[in-house]
């Protein structure tokens, strides 16, 4: 059975669950039962039934059971965790997915009790305290072997937490014990939070989920926020099941009535909504900024030498021909000045880059991809020559203090870097650290500010470790991808009433879809907000985002509904204005730009767009008066040529549709300035410069022979009124045919 396959039916199965459709449920769990060989299961799925039936039966008969309900849900309950163990099982029987294939292997494993592991990493960290204490010596060899077996019982740790379907009594104690130990630093404590994440969104068990709360009740903020981040996952993911898990539910509502989980919450919400921004934000680096860079580079080369770069240039603080540079890169300059703006709102602009330097051996180690930074990490001591390791432990100092980077990525440069010359490494850790330093004093000192941004710049890195892996590892095709997900949280029934109880999260939540043109997601949480209070700057929002999806009908009626309030009146108008154009309705559109000029008599875009409606009204000499305007108000206006060229010929104004047109011939005429320049001509009854300038419109790269075609016949009327005689018409067409192909044939 294929992955998709499971994958497909024990989602089916979950939703009829949710539904309440217990009979259909059952029939798909049977199915998956024995076409698969899962008998084990069979006795188990017919006592379910067979209690369901019965209580059913008592129902009907109308007997009474105050229990009824308890035993309802206890059905439900018990059929989704069967539903759980059969895909699980089948998983385990056919998938190549990669953690599968690592589950499969470790649970084969013959290892210590996790019992026994924790007490051997306490013991480990009690001796480290000890030997430092005392500052005695053991020797590197002896210290380094006891790193790395410390570090692969840590591995062994979180392999059995993650791959672990329900936890036992014994296991959750355990877990508990790890947590609060204050001899265990924050760093493994926070790579064990992202295992219990990992393992309940491999398998659901509410012990996971519980232990993930107390997690957040951490002081430690590595261990708060993953705890908070895979608390969120975990509930988006199993949504469909959290009303059976009263406990799970009030708990949430508990720690809703803090400030600092409200504040926490909606950090780590727009941190997941935001990753679907990753993808734009490489595309943007790939298609506008790289390219640009790339045309700038013999500029560079000419201006800067290596030599520089690696001499005393390094500690200048800036370098004074930068500017020099790119002086004559506008474009280059917005596109980074952009990039910046986006880093600073917490966009992921190092995927890119960063995305090339996950083929280290450091990373053929599954769990290395969760693990948090830490200079003391055996690879990074591992890597470094002994006499680069001074060095290299203050570029690992510092990577440890930076927010920019997340944990892998921060992995992926120490690594890099150890093929870098020393001495230019050592010139550019001094520099490093000097901008570092600065920006360092540059933060906020106030304690309750500082917590916030930690936590914020936590979660984000969490998060973005996270992307670097369902993204980038390179078996990641059998993986859930959990940044796939819509993330519409608003949409679950979880995070429904704990949304709506923060209007200003849901708010906020919906302005950031708003402001990454996400219209039709922003459009959901808009019409929830508007149940509870009307507002015009949302009524107005909402109205756009239908606009945006082109439903002009949806839109208008919003439009027309703002305009019952005293708010941006100029602009709600025009955006009525611009429904009712669309919808064909010339003449409304007309009577709203009419009240909008009023308000703005000088506004160039209304004028133009009065002009446009008269046209379409056939309103040819008013529509030309309104273009006249347009070009006194801003004289030199290239953009109301063409209308004025066209409008005049339309009212016979010959000549000055011929003046008009021939500027913009001057200029860079498109394919229809051109066309319209040839029926200039030919009214004019210059009918070789018309085949001329028709010839030239037909051979534009961006008109087909069938789309010149199109609009002539569309334009054909006017032609007509103008005096072109209809008999002549084929004929022109057929000398047409035939210079082109004489063209082609030279």
């Amino acid at each position: 059975m294929k992955e998709s396959e499971i994958k497909n039916s024990h989602n089916a199965i979950c939703q009829l669950l949710s539904d309440r459709k217990l009979k259909p449920a059952f029939s798909l769990i049977e199915k998956m039962i024995n076409a698969n060989g899962l008998g084990e299961f069979s006795d188990q799925k017919l006592d379910l039934e067979q209690n369901y039936r019965y209580m059913l039966k008592y129902t009907v008969e109308g007997i009474s059971d105050p229990e009824r309900q308890k035993v309802y849900q206890h059905i439900l309950l018990s059929t989704f965790e069967l539903a759980d163990n059969c895909a699980d099982s089948l998983n385990l029987k056919y998938s190549s997915s990669l953690v599968y294939q690592k589950k499969r292997g470790f649970i084969r494993l013959i290892l210590p009790s996790i019992q026994e592991i924790v007490g051997q990493i306490e013991s480990f960290h009690l001796e480290k305290e000890l030997r430092s204490l005392i500052e005695a010596s053991q020797g590197n060899s002896n210290d380094d072997t006891a790193s790395e077996n410390h570090h692969q019982k840590l591995i062994n740790l979180f392999y059995h937490f993650w791959f672990k379907n329900k936890l036992s009594a014994e296991e959750i104690a355990t877990y508990r014990s790890f947590l609060n130990n204050e001899h265990i630093p924050e760093h493994e404590k926070a790579f064990l939070i992202t295992a219990l994440t990992l393992g309940q969104l491999l398998f659901f068990d509410e012990q996971k989920i519980m232990l993930l709360f107390e997690g957040y009740e951490s002081e430690q903020v590595e261990v708060n926020q993953r705890a908070l981040s895979g608390l969120m996952l975990a509930l988006y993911c199993y949504d469909q099941r959290m009303f059976l898990f009263p406990a799970i539910v009030a708990r949430l509502e508990m720690l809703n009535e803090k400030q600092s989980f409200r504040q926490h919450l909606e950090k780590i919400l727009l941190q997941l909504i935001g990753s679907k921004e990753t993808e734009k934000i490489q595309k943007k680096l790939q298609d506008e900024i790289l390219p640009e860079m790339m045309k700038l580079s013999p500029n560079l080369r000419n201006k800067l030498s290596l030599e520089a770069m690696l001499g005393d240039a390094l500690n200048e603080d800036k370098n004074p021909e930068w500017r020099d540079i790119f002086k004559d890169s506008a474009v280059f300059m917005n596109k980074m000045e952009e990039l910046s703006e986006m880093q600073m709102k917490g966009a992921d602009i190092f995927m890119t880059s960063f995305a090339n330097l996950k083929s280290f051996p450091f990373f053929s180690e599954l769990t290395n991809w969760f693990i948090p930074f830490y200079p003391h990490h055996p690879s990074l001591i591992r890597s470094s020559a002994p006499e680069d390791l001074p060095d290299n432990q203050k570029l690992f100092d510092l990577l440890l203090k930076t927010p920019v980077l997340c944990n892998s990525d921060k992995y992926s440069f120490c690594f890099s870097m150890q093929t870098i010359p020393t001495d230019f490494k050592k010139n550019m850790f001094e520099t490093l650290s000097a901008e570092f330093d600065q920006l360092m004093e540059s933060e906020s000192e106030d304690d309750l500010i500082a917590h916030s941004k930690k936590a914020e710049s936590v979660s984000g890195q969490y998060i973005r470790d996270l992307y670097r892996f369902f993204k980038l590892h390179p078996q990641r095709e059998g993986l859930e991808d959990i940044f796939s997900w819509p993330f519409d949280f608003h949409n679950k029934n979880t995070f429904r009433e704990l949304l709506r109880e923060e209007n200003s999260l849901l708010r906020n939540i919906a302005e950031f879809y708003f402001a990454k043109n996400y219209y039709p997601e922003a459009a959901e949480i808009y019409l929830i907000l508007l149940d509870v209070q009307e507002e015009a700057e949302l009524i107005q929002k909402l109205a756009f985002c239908y606009q945006k999806m082109d439903n002009f009908d949806v839109a208008l009626s919003y439009y027309l509904k703002a305009d019952l309030f005293d708010q941006n009146r100029t602009w709600n108008h025009k955006k009525i204005a611009l429904c009712y154009r669309h919808l064909k309705k010339p003449d409304l559109a007309l009577q709203y730009y009419q009240q909008a000029v009023l308000l703005e008599p000088d506004n160039l875009g209304i004028h133009i767009s009065i002009g446009h409606c008269r046209m379409e009204l056939k309103q040819y000499d008013e529509a030309l008066k309104s273009y006249f305007k347009v070009e006194y108000l801003s004289p030199g206006n290239k953009r109301v040529w063409r209308p004025i060229g066209w409008c005049s010929l339309l009212v016979g104004k010959k000549q000055q549709s011929e003046q008009y047109f021939e500027k913009l011939m001057a200029e860079s005429p498109n394919k229809f300035d051109l066309l319209n320049m040839g029926h200039v001509q030919w009214c004019l009854g210059n009918r070789k410069l018309a085949l001329d300038y028709y010839k030239q419109s037909i051979n534009d790269a961006e008109m087909s022979e069938t789309e010149f075609m199109e609009a002539f016949h569309e334009d054909l009327e006017h032609l007509l009124r103008q005096g072109v005689d209809a008999e002549d018409v084929p004929i022109m067409l057929d000398q047409l045919r035939y210079a082109l192909e004489r063209d082609q044939i030279f």
